[in-house]
């Protein structure tokens, strides 16, 4: 029973009078003389002193009276009814506790009801022999007594001027030790204020703008505004925390069993203080770290970033941080390390993450080479050590470090979603919004084809995929070339020969080359990064590579070096200058397909070999299948077999046999003999045994269906993991695969199959598996409007309903005929308020259990009341704990009789309301 509901039962101003006996009314003066100064609680209370009005038995029939009281009209006990009789001694004695406290009546104000009433327990004798709950009645009882006793002692005639006196000695001494503080140290606020101000600016301009590849043809920008060009990605927790039901007590997310939590990965940070962020090329991951750092760097609160306003961005991407091999820096060391060009106040980024105000952005684990991760985790401990309070983001690849890499420092392991149908949808828009009118006829016709050709819905599953699909659909009057590879070539095309002619550039540089003698040099470039492990060299270097290679390029070799080498960095679209003396590729996807290519020309097959297990060789490897000739790609794919034999460490062996199996589909031809030992060898790792294992296989694509078991014979965990790898390859070919699994009994299962809905074709999935579902203890998991109208035309009845991100009001009113017979309501969304308001004009009465997401701010403790009357659970996600008053505003539930909140640093707080 919480303070605020006994004081619902115990009007105060019935109780009140009876509290106040206990204690004495008048007082000294100020009591800054004689006796006066010294008198402590015990020369306050009634039973006490001088003035003794009470005597023990007196209190002992006043907690009697407290707790026959506070037991309601009907006498409804929220203790054994036989332990009334020793809970209210108990309850007297710790009353008595009150003249035991060495303390003075401003004292016991300052720390308030909830300490003092920890005192009094303290010094109390300890509760012996009774049950839990009259424990945890006694605790709530004492809090709701000392919140009367503060108010006694507030208004004592003494209490306002001895406050006063005790406020300005406090202030006399808080006046002295700053002075002392400010003697001692430099004032550096002014400068450092000042500095900031210039360095957010920076920020803001330097990553304010995205490179969108392919829109930079002729008169359309080659760069658009973050803020309008952003699109929000989904991350879902690794590990067994990222498919099927899952214990979520244990991060504070969900009470178990359920699905994973997923979230904006721009939210992650507010939810989690340190986050590793895993992604594939082209997922998204350094355009996350330019939003993060311009919301961060805004001068007002970007709309729903709000809680990184006032924190300061580091932004640190390793590929710089390390390019020429030195030491990783220290915080004085971070902008310079980065390029960028103001210097700060000596100090200044030491006092920054002192205080906790830094936001600490870590980029590319994966773009340093292998043996040097281990140095740079190092490094990063040593900075967690120093600094505690901020906020961290490391991103990588999926591969590039073991799941736990970071968990002893408290990370939290996320990894970015594929884009969904509807997210790729409003790519396509933006982009053709920000391509100018000219692309404009282009976009009808490029949606159509997502939703129809299964080819082109293969390949759009990130940011960089979409904007170069975009960009060809476009520069090829709506034809669109087959395979990665093809779409490779052909955005290598159109980004070296095609830009400038379309453009009317002429000869911009002074020179023409064509196509291929500018690929022959600048794979010289990717081969060199590659072999070596790094994404970034210098540019005397670069220049140094590209002048051995020009005179064996004779189209180039009647230019000078220098002027080819110009031309390559400025006009081919693929290279770019991060800093005044560096070099790198635009994205790594280039630099692994030019490197491949490379690599074939060289036949250099003992070195692709050699890095086979090397997480940076991942695409490079599948592109040099793509690029070599029939027996090469053979000898490759064997090649790569056995060097899984050759392991034991099944991590790694399984990592092969699946990059043979995803290389394959990039072979232009293979063998049928070389197919079938390929595809044998991957049955053999089927069915996977954890969800890593499982979202591994998926990237072998469509031929792994072929390959997964049926339901038949399966034991439920091996179900859950075919299921997970089915639900994770991006084609509807999967929906008759998954079908055979609709209806299975186990929960998991089922589960893992309605939480995947949004992954595929919404109207063919919900007819083919979600009609088919066993409803029994099943949560129908929402994500946008068009789930909502389908749960609606198959005439679904679910008892649980849970409601993500993506559903609007409209998709809530869709689900009117659907809410009466809903009993538990999870609204994990991050407008939970707008829903809530929409939800209180409908039918939702029968809610016996709701759990929302609250990212800032207090939840509508009345509305809550008002909208769901029968409810006996509530259960809250990341807000601070409920006030009594807060608790209070729930007098109306009566039949609510469990409160929840889960916060990410405390844990799960459980209040039992009776």
């Amino acid at each position: 029973m919480e303070p605020a509901l006994i004081g619902t039962r115990l009007a105060s101003a019935a109780i009140g009078p009876l509290l106040k006996k206990l204690l004495v009314s008048d007082g000294p003066g100020a009591g800054l003389t004689g006796k006066a100064a010294k008198i402590r609680l015990s020369g306050l209370v009634s039973f006490r002193g001088e003035k003794r009005a009470l005597t023990e038995k007196d209190v002992h029939g006043l907690a009697e009276t407290l707790v026959e009281r506070s037991l309601g009209e009907r006498g409804e006990a929220p203790f054994p009814a036989d332990e009334t009789e020793a809970v209210a001694h108990t309850l007297g004695t710790t009353l008595l506790a009150l003249g035991e406290l060495d303390m003075d009546d401003v004292q016991a104000v300052r720390l308030g009801h909830r300490d003092l009433a920890r005192r009094l327990r303290a010094a109390a004798p300890a509760p012996d022999g009774l049950s839990t709950d009259s424990v945890l009645y006694l605790e709530s009882m004492t809090e709701w007594a000392c919140l009367h006793i503060l108010e006694f002692f507030t208004q004592r005639s003494t209490f306002i001027a001895r406050s006063l006196v005790e406020q300005t000695r406090g202030q006399t001494e808080l006046i002295a030790k700053i002075d002392e503080v400010i003697r001692r140290t430099p004032r550096t606020d002014g400068r450092d204020a000042e500095f900031e101000r210039r360095y957010l600016a920076h920020l803001a301009k330097k990553h304010g703008r995205l490179t969108i590849y392919g829109i930079d043809l002729h008169d359309s920008p080659d760069r658009w505004p973050l803020d309008v060009a952003y699109l929000s990605l989904e991350a879902t927790g690794e590990g067994g925390a990222a498919d099927g039901a899952r214990d979520g007590a244990a991060d504070g997310l969900l009470p178990p069993p359920h699905e994973p939590v997923p979230l904006r990965a721009d939210l992650a940070l507010a939810r989690h203080d340190k986050v590793l962020l895993r992604g594939l090329a082209g997922a998204g991951k350094t355009t996350l770290v330019q939003w993060l750092t311009t919301s961060a760097a805004a001068e007002k609160p970007t709309d729903g970033m709000g809680y990184l306003y006032g924190r300061v961005p580091f932004v640190l991407p390793l590929r710089t941080l390390t390019r020429h091999g030195e030491r990783l820096p220290s915080p004085d060391g971070f902008l310079s390390a980065a390029g960028c060009p103001l210097t700060p106040p000596e100090g200044w980024a030491d006092r920054v993450l002192a205080a906790g105000r830094g936001l600490v952005l870590v980029d590319g684990i994966d773009e340093i080479p292998e043996a040097e991760r281990g140095r740079a985790r190092d490094w990063l401990r040593g900075l967690l050590d120093t600094y505690e309070g901020n906020r961290w983001l490391v991103t990588s690849r999926p591969t590039a470090v073991r799941d736990d890499w970071l968990a002893p420092e408290g990370f939290t392991e996320l990894a970015l979603s594929p884009m969904t149908r509807a997210e790729v949808a409003t790519f396509v828009r933006r982009w053709h919004e920000a391509a100018g009118p000219e692309a404009a006829p282009y976009e009808q016709p490029l949606l159509d084809a997502l939703r129809t050709a299964e080819h082109v819905a293969q390949l759009a599953t990130n940011p960089l995929m979409c904007g170069l699909i975009c960009a060809l659909h476009r520069d090829r009057r709506g034809f669109l070339p087959r395979g990665r590879k093809a779409l490779y070539e052909a955005a290598l095309s159109m980004l070296l020969s095609r830009r400038d002619r379309e453009r009317d550039m002429g000869a911009p540089s002074g020179l023409v080359l064509d196509e291929a003698p500018q690929i022959q040099l600048i794979q010289r470039l990717a081969y060199w990064l590659t072999l070596n492990g790094r994404t970034t060299l210098d540019r005397a270097h670069a220049e140094t590579l590209v002048a051995e290679a020009v005179p064996a390029v004779q189209e180039a070799s009647a230019y000078t070096p220098d002027a080819v080498f110009t031309h390559l960095l400025h006009r081919s679209g693929l290279l770019r200058e991060p800093t005044a003396d560096t070099v790198e590729f635009v994205h790594r996807t280039f630099q692994d397909y030019l490197a491949a290519k490379a690599l074939v020309d060289r036949w250099d097959i003992g070195v692709l070999v050699r890095h086979a297990a090397d997480d940076q060789w991942e695409d490079v490897i599948r592109m040099a299948v793509g690029h070599a000739r029939p027996r090469e790609c053979a000898e490759i794919l064997r090649e790569l077999l056995a060097a899984a034999d050759a392991t034991e460490d099944r991590r790694i062996r399984l990592r092969l046999v699946i990059l043979a199996a995803t290389a394959l589909e990039h072979a232009t031809e293979v063998a049928p003999e070389v197919r079938q030992e390929l595809l044998a060898r991957t049955a053999e790792v089927i069915p996977p045994r954890t969800p890593m294992e499982a979202r591994e296989l998926a990237r072998v694509g469509r031929l792994v269906l072929d390959l997964l078991p049926g339901p038949e014979r399966l034991r439920d965990p091996e179900a859950q993991m075919v299921v997970t790898a089915a639900t994770h390859v991006a084609s509807d070919t999967a929906i008759p695969y998954l079908a055979r699994f609709a209806g299975h009994p186990s929960i998991v299962v089922r589960s893992q199959l309605v939480w995947s809905w949004s992954r595929f074709d919404t109207e063919r999935y919900s007819e083919e598996i979600i009609a088919r579902l066993d409803p029994d203890g099943l949560d129908y998991t929402l994500t946008n409007d068009d789930q909502a109208a389908a749960l609606v035309r198959i005439n679904l009845r679910p008892d649980c309903l849970d409601i993500r991100d993506g559903l609007t009001t409209i998709g809530i009113r869709l689900l009117r005929p659907l809410l009466p017979h809903v009993r538990e309501l999870r609204l994990l969304h991050e407008d939970f308020g707008s829903l809530l308001r929409e939800l209180s004009d409908l039918r939702v009465s029968q809610v016996k259990e709701l759990h929302l997401r609250v990212t800032s701010g207090a939840p509508a403790f009345e509305e809550i009341a008002r909208t769901f009357p029968r409810l006996r659970e509530l259960h809250l996600y990341g807000n601070d704990q409920p006030t009594p008053y807060d608790v209070a505003a729930l007098g109306p539930l009566r039949e609510l009789t469990v409160l929840n909140t889960y916060g990410t640093e405390r844990g799960r707080s459980t209040h039992i309301v009776t």
